[in-house]
This record gives structure tokens, C-alpha cells and sequence, in this order.
């Protein structure tokens, strides 16, 4: 065979069978939580990130991985189970495929207001933005995808996002804005950019029980049927 028709029989196998396009999913956990909660939506929090991730994919693209970006949360006297719920997740989480979880820190701070003087908590997670910005341009240098999609209406990400577009012209971004998190910012910079609906979280859903390696369940919070 030939060089010449080698080149020409590869260049015409591709255009008939196409690679399939390699996508890796950014999910930012909090970014995604406080969306369903503020939609009062606490019975899609079981949620199977993996699955949720294939139901995004075109005809012609693979899921490479999904990588998960959260901190770790602290119970309150107001709500004692709450680190206990959301370690149920986190374990579920774990015994997905193909799925990796990056923590970044939560941390509580006291809030007053200079008029009435009230004191409250107010949540201030730290690191995620950065988290998933460092991963996303390591992952794109390192050719680990051709497509990259973001679960995300933090406009902090633009950047990275940018960056990557400016950069790597045969890569392409997608934008999942988590219900109540549409960003305008990244909206205006992402052209390909969607809201996640109800329906894709209640069809994403891990079962009832979850049965990790070890042969522990993990269960659903009742809190959230």
C-alpha cells in the first residue's frame, strides 16, 4: 500500500466513522445544591452525577469522566444530620465509575447587620472556583477531552473558560446552568450554554439503597424523599 493511498484510505475512514468526541463533565457541587434548594427540589438531591453526565452527551461523543467539585460541610445545633446526609452522597458518589471528587473548604461566618444588629451565619465555600478552573486548563493542555461540560452559573469560571476557547480552537465548552443559577456573564461568553430542568434531575437519580464495595448501604436521607 502506498503512502499516498494510506492518507487517503485514513482520511476517508474518518469521514466515515468519525472518533467519537471525548467529554469530560465539571460538576460544582454547591453551585448545583443551593440551585435545587432555592427551586425547593431537596427530593433530586440523591443524585447519580454519572448518570446525569451520559444524559448530556450527543450521539457521537464518550464520557471520559465526571469530576465532582464540593467541601465538606459541618452539622449545626439546628441541624445535626446535616454532615451525616451529606456523607451519604458523597459515599454514593465514590462508588460511581470514571468519577472523582475534589474538596475545597466550607467554612461558617457571622454576619450583623449594622442597623438592626442581628447576627446570623452566612456559608462561604472557598477553593471550588479554583479547583475547577485548574482542572479544566490542566485537562485541556493535557488533551483529556475534546469536549468540556460545566455544571456551573459561578461567572468566577469565565476566565478559565475563555482561556480555553482562545487557546484551543478545536475544543468546545458547554454550560449547564443549575436551576436558579443562570449566569449572564458566562451566558454572553458561552454560546452554548442550557439550564438543567427538572425532568434530567429526577431521571438522574441513584435507587433507594446504594451498595458499596464493602457490601454497606447507603440510603437515601429520608429528608429528601
Amino acid at each position: 500500500m502506498s503512502i499516498a493511498f494510506f492518507k487517503f484510505f485514513t482520511g476517508l475512514r474518518l469521514k466515515l466513522f468519525p472518533r467519537p468526541l471525548r467529554v469530560i463533565v465539571y460538576i460544582d457541587g454547591f453551585n448545583l445544591y443551593f440551585g435545587m434548594k432555592e427551586k425547593k427540589w431537596q427530593r433530586y438531591y440523591w443524585l447519580n452525577i454519572r448518570d446525569l453526565s451520559l444524559k448530556l452527551l450527543k450521539p457521537n461523543q464518550i464520557l471520559k469522566g465526571v469530576k465532582y467539585f464540593t467541601s465538606r460541610v459541618s452539622s449545626t445545633p439546628n441541624d445535626p444530620d446535616k454532615a451525616t446526609r451529606q456523607n451519604e452522597i458523597l459515599e454514593a458518589i465514590e462508588t460511581l465509575t470514571d468519577t472523582k471528587i475534589f474538596y475545597g473548604h466550607y467554612l461558617t461566618n457571622s454576619v450583623k447587620c449594622f442597623n438592626c444588629k442581628k447576627i446570623w451565619t452566612a456559608p462561604d465555600e472557598k477553593m471550588t472556583d479554583v479547583n475547577i478552573a485548574t482542572e479544566l486548563l490542566i485537562d485541556a493542555f493535557q488533551d483529556k477531552f475534546d469536549v468540556a461540560i460545566l455544571i456551573s452559573g459561578d461567572s468566577d469560571l469565565a476566565p478559565a473558560i475563555q482561556s480555553i476557547k482562545k487557546i484551543f480552537k478545536n475544543k468546545q465548552t458547554i454550560i449547564f446552568f443549575p436551576p436558579k443559577r443562570v449566569s449572564k456573564h458566562l451566558r454572553k461568553i458561552e454560546e452554548m450554554s442550557f439550564t438543567l430542568g427538572r425532568k434530567l434531575l429526577a431521571d438522574s437519580q441513584f435507587p433507594e439503597e446504594v451498595l458499596k464495595p464493602n457490601g454497606l448501604k447507603l440510603k437515601r436521607p429520608p429528608l429528601w424523599n
